[in-house]
């Protein structure tokens, strides 16, 4: 009965709405160095901020947690609902074509920036959904309060930091994943390894090779410097790895005679690397294809080349590769690597199915790194999370779902994972569609205005629900 009435004012603050969300896209907030009272930085710190300031405006009860959270309640009864959003954005490149990372832009019914898919718009929506409810003036049994984070993309440390002072709220979702609904998130099995080598004498060698500054990104950037090689065998070994695996090199013989390999490839989220174009296993198989010494370090790269290849996105050569019909396949993706000749530190970001365990994931790559001299610095895992797909909350959240986009919703199951990972009754729920590739951690990330518009009114919708049931 109150449909009508949101919907109509949702679309009233369309203008509004994607001014208030630039408002948040125009502040750097990749994590920075901490200062006192920034935990993550500045730039996290002038975003929440900025938030508290919008949720203060609509009428919402604020309250700042040191800058590591800001939080916004309506309502002074029974808490029934938090809704949590993140404020941080992953790093950026400079290969973005539509506009700048942080100067937002509306073409063709899209706002581009980074944050607009994740998280920023998601939390903007949820804003809305709230002011809405508040400002119609409809009614609320009970309280509900919207979170909003600032270090969710390295670690959640935010998180952590809030639940050591409040509890987890009765039922809890975080638009920061698909529609219809996540249920289950995978586990994660963040694999840092290194390893040491001796002083060796090689003509032939690679100098230094680093790849990847985030875990949970497939990097498309690699840099490579390799000695007592011409620039035109590099060229040739080059062109035929493109061939293979469209990732570009761009070579550059060096004043002291070495060449430099600048690989690039196209970034993805870590839970979905076979979306991307990884520069770090590109430029792997490059050095396989180099006239180069054999040293130690040679052997342990190749053998990296061997257990990791372009193409294995799900840990089949590392002997780990499994699948679960409710949480899908597990998938790998080799994320970080730092490399010179008496040194190697890396790592690898796997998303781990129901099942997956120390003894039939960590230990089988422990036991294979150690093969080529490398060492597996941890074995620990993170379990997967699931909240019953038949449960009173996700029905109810799957019902407003289908009252706006007119079709049956089913609960999923994603390899990413969410501010819910760690909460007992914690699900995700929107922004996005599976059909629609939002360039989340990419170049040129978007969120079509139209979902953000329709995503806002399903939350108005779902918090009505929840907020008014018995």
């Amino acid at each position: 009965m109150y449909r009508e009435k949101i919907d109509a004012y949702i679309d009233s603050k369309k203008d509004e709405m994607i001014e208030d969300l630039k408002t948040l896209v125009r502040i750097d907030s990749q994590r920075g160095r901490a200062k006192e009272g920034k935990p993550f930085g500045d730039g996290p710190a002038k975003v929440v901020a900025a938030a508290e300031g919008l949720m203060k405006q609509y009428g919402l009860q604020t309250t700042n947690y040191d800058n590591y959270v800001v939080t916004g309640d309506f309502g002074t009864q029974e808490k029934a609902l938090d809704i949590l959003a993140h404020l941080d954005v992953v790093p950026v490149t400079e290969d973005w074509t539509v506009t700048e990372p942080f100067q937002p832009k509306v073409v063709d019914g899209r706002i581009y920036g980074r944050g607009t898919a994740d998280d920023k718009g998601p939390a903007i929506a949820a804003l809305y959904a709230l002011r809405a409810i508040r400002e119609l003036g409809l009614p609320m049994k009970k309280s509900v309060r919207l979170i909003l984070g600032s270090d969710e993309e390295c670690g959640s440390g935010d998180l952590e930091y809030y639940y050591a002072k409040e509890q987890e709220a009765p039922y809890t979702f975080t638009p920061d994943a698909d529609f219809p609904l996540i249920n289950i998130e995978k586990g994660s099995f963040k694999g840092e390894f290194s390893a040491d080598f001796p002083a060796e004498d090689a003509k032939a060698y690679v100098v230094s090779f680093t790849s990847g500054d985030k875990v949970n990104v497939v990097p498309a950037r690699a840099t490579l410097v390799v000695a007592g090689v011409e620039a035109a065998v590099v060229e040739e070994a080059a062109a035929r790895v493109t061939a293979q695996t469209n990732v570009a090199f761009i070579t550059e013989s060096q004043a002291d005679g070495t060449v430099k390999v600048s690989a690039k490839g196209v970034a993805a989220h870590a839970s979905t690397p076979s979306e991307g174009k990884n520069a770090l296993t590109a430029t792997l198989r490059l050095i396989t294809a180099l006239p180069l010494d054999a040293t130690k370090g040679l052997t342990a790269l190749l053998g990296l080349e061997a257990l990791f290849p372009y193409e294995d996105t799900c840990g089949k050569q590392a002997g780990i590769d499994r699948e679960n019909e409710e949480s899908g396949a597990l998938t790998l993706c080799f994320s970080i690597m730092d490399y010179t000749p008496e040194h190697l530190h890396a790592i690898f970001d796997a998303r781990l199915p129901i099942g997956c365990t120390k003894e039939n994931t960590s230990y089988p790559v422990k036991e294979a790194l150690a093969q080529y001299g490398i060492t597996l610095d941890n074995d620990e895992l993170r379990e997967p999370h699931c909240v019953p797909g038949d449960s009173w909350f996700v029905q109810t959240l799957l019902g407003s779902y289908e009252r706006y986009f007119g079709k049956k919703g089913k609960a999923l199951s994603t390899g990413g994972g969410t501010y819910v990972h760690e909460l007992e009754r914690g699900v995700a729920f929107g922004c996005m569609v599976p059909e629609v590739d939002n360039h989340m951690h990419g170049d040129d990330e978007f969120m079509e205005i139209e979902m953000l518009l329709r995503s806002a009114k399903i939350f108005a919708d779902a918090i009505l629900k929840i907020c008014n049931a018995e």
